[in-house]
């Protein structure tokens, strides 16, 4: 696997991304003032970190239990095939569910490790009924739900 190359970070870099991971909703004025620099410095240096990919957006993070789905599942799945084909057309349509927060193509035992909101036992029965065993190519998937979550960030920690 090849790494890309990428300009290291200065202190007001890290500065301005610890800022808004803190709070992505400062005005350009306020992260200027948090980061001790002037408001078109901090602008210039904010652009250049968006387009360097350092920054790749913006979100709101909702509340996942005030939206009905207050149970989280991990779910191992193992494919019939391994071809690239059958990767992507399950990544693809994986990809389409609502209910999937997370996926990643894994190594080891399975093929997937994919992390599911829903409500309760019956809707994740109604998520593996009604969705994801549609997806054509599962040979086997195993469960855990989540009794406490110990972490969670959005990102990596600047």
């Amino acid at each position: 696997m090849t790494t890309a190359k990428h300009r290291s970070l200065d202190t007001q870099d890290r500065k301005i991304l610890r800022a808004l991971q803190r709070n992505a909703r400062l005005s350009n004025a306020e992260l200027a003032e948090q980061v001790g620099l002037s408001t078109t410095a901090c602008w210039n240096r904010t652009r250049q970190l968006e387009n360097e990919g350092y920054i790749q957006g913006y979100v709101a993070l909702i509340d996942q239990q005030k939206m009905g789905l207050a149970d989280t599942v991990l779910l191992e799945v193992t494919l019939d095939r391994h071809e690239d084909d059958a990767l992507a057309r399950f990544g693809e349509e994986l990809a389409l569910l609502p209910e999937v927060l997370e996926a990643y193509l894994v190594s080891g035992e399975y093929d997937y490790l994919v992390k599911v909101a829903v409500d309760g036992t019956a809707g994740y029965e109604r998520f593996l009924r009604e969705k994801l065993y549609r997806i054509s190519g599962i040979r086997h998937s195993r469960s855990m739900f989540v009794l406490r979550c110990m972490k969670q960030v959005s990102s990596v920690q600047v």
